[in-house]
């Protein structure tokens, strides 16, 4: 998987190029994951032009959709797949809220300390898998990708780190890639997610923020990961079972995303 030179989409990224078994690849600009589309200028950006957009999906919360609209590309479809729609009910999420905790080191010590950001956000992984809310996005995501009529489709969320990096995983092992890939490919998105945050961590440092809460917050770790993992394995005890069981996406949409995708 490479990252595509977008000038105006944070974090772009075509999933096409990620190697799998047997010398086989994912079929390039098909399927691609991204930030948050508010800044898309197709004028000034022909990277995003080119790649004829046809539907694209917002894993956002409707706060997060208010907030930031994205700009969409003419022709193409919006899908809304709020991930954290049923979390957000229960208890606040770091992934949907990182401006707001990143303005006050005060409050981002009280509430994110002391090892609390990565509880937290390990939290929010396994609500990735087991919410209904989130099970309800990712059954779109591999419906949709895996139509020949929805692409070339766009995934995102807001950095494109968390929600989106679920839905990338989910994806490529189903496509058969093996756990290094999946987890190079789920860690591969930093530099660009702090070259997008930038100045903010530099602020709330600046401010007397703790870097390590900062970095807890823009970044990705390999825990975060292995907790949505470790979830699918603990409730499911294999991926396809957890599409198949969890997301109730039936084998024959799996084959087509397989067909369509695996060159």
């Amino acid at each position: 998987m490479t990252a595509t030179p977008s000038t105006t989409v944070a974090n772009l990224r075509d999933l096409g190029g990620t190697p799998l078994p047997g010398g086989r690849t994912v079929r390039p600009g098909l399927v691609l994951r991204s930030g948050q589309l508010d800044r898309l200028d197709l004028d000034a950006d022909p990277v995003v032009a080119g790649l004829g957009l046809r539907t694209v999906i917002d894993f956002r919360t409707a706060a997060e959709r208010a907030d930031h609209p994205d700009r969409i590309p003419a022709g193409a479809r919006v899908l809304v797949g709020d991930v954290l729609a049923d979390k957000l009910n229960s208890v606040q999420v770091p992934a949907a809220q990182l401006k707001d905790l990143l303005s006050d080191p005060a409050v981002a010590e009280q509430h994110l300390g002391g090892g609390r950001a990565q509880a937290l956000f390990a939290d929010t992984y396994r609500s990735f898998v087991n919410s209904g809310s989130a099970q309800a996005a990712y059954r779109m995501l591999l419906t949709e990708a895996a139509d020949a009529d929805s692409g070339p489709l766009l995934f995102h969320c807001t950095a494109g780190k968390d929600r989106t990096g679920w839905g990338a995983t989910v994806i490529l092992a189903l496509l058969g890639a093996d756990d290094e890939t999946l987890m190079a490919e789920y860690l591969s998105v930093n530099p660009a997610v702090k070259q997008a945050f930038a100045p903010m961590i530099e602020g709330f440092t600046a401010a007397g923020g703790d870097p390590d809460i900062a970095l807890a917050l823009i970044g990705v770790f390999p825990s975060y990961l292995r907790a949505a993992l470790d979830e699918v394995e603990t409730r499911y005890g294999s991926m396809e079972k957890y599409v198949r069981e969890g997301l109730g996406v039936a084998d024959e949409t799996v084959e087509a995303l397989r067909a369509r995708l695996v060159v």
